[in-house]
């Protein structure tokens, strides 16, 4: 069996179990010729279970307009905002404080994001981890 050309690779973020063809499912798929509907309903499916969070999606795209579609984990600013318990950064991350994000809640973020890191251990996740955090104007507990 011959290998289907991939026509093309599309990433969005879309919140869990809440896709519908309207933007940005629309916009992105529409002009590849995808059934919109047919995403929705798979995905939707798919990511039932994390409701109410944001989950990033990479849809590859087939010439027959069939597609494939790996879910991500959630965004590590969405993670840190629902651990710590605000609902945005500071305003002036290099003056306020949001909020304080403590050893055990950033290995946990470290542990959930590892799989889609570029780290090669927990230690170098948990570092990627802490520098969102302090980007966000959170502080990170000794």
């Amino acid at each position: 069996m011959a290998k289907k050309r991939v026509k093309a690779i599309v990433k969005i973020q879309i919140p869990a179990g809440a896709a519908t063809p309207a933007p940005p499912v629309g916009t992105a798929l529409g002009p590849h010729g995808v059934a919109i509907m047919d995403f929705c309903k798979a995905y939707n499916a798919a990511t039932e279970a994390q409701r109410g969070t944001i989950v990033p999606v990479e849809i590859t795209i087939f010439e027959d307009r069939s597609f494939t579609f790996i879910t991500k984990t959630p965004p590590t600013p969405v993670l840190i905002r629902d651990a710590v318990g605000i609902a945005k950064g500071a305003t002036s991350p290099g003056k306020d404080q949001a909020g304080v994000l403590t050893q055990e809640q950033l290995t946990a973020i470290a542990e959930t994001k590892l799989p889609d890191l570029n780290a090669n251990d927990l230690d170098a996740a948990r570092l990627q981890v802490a520098g969102t955090a302090r980007s966000m104007g959170i502080k990170v507990a000794d």
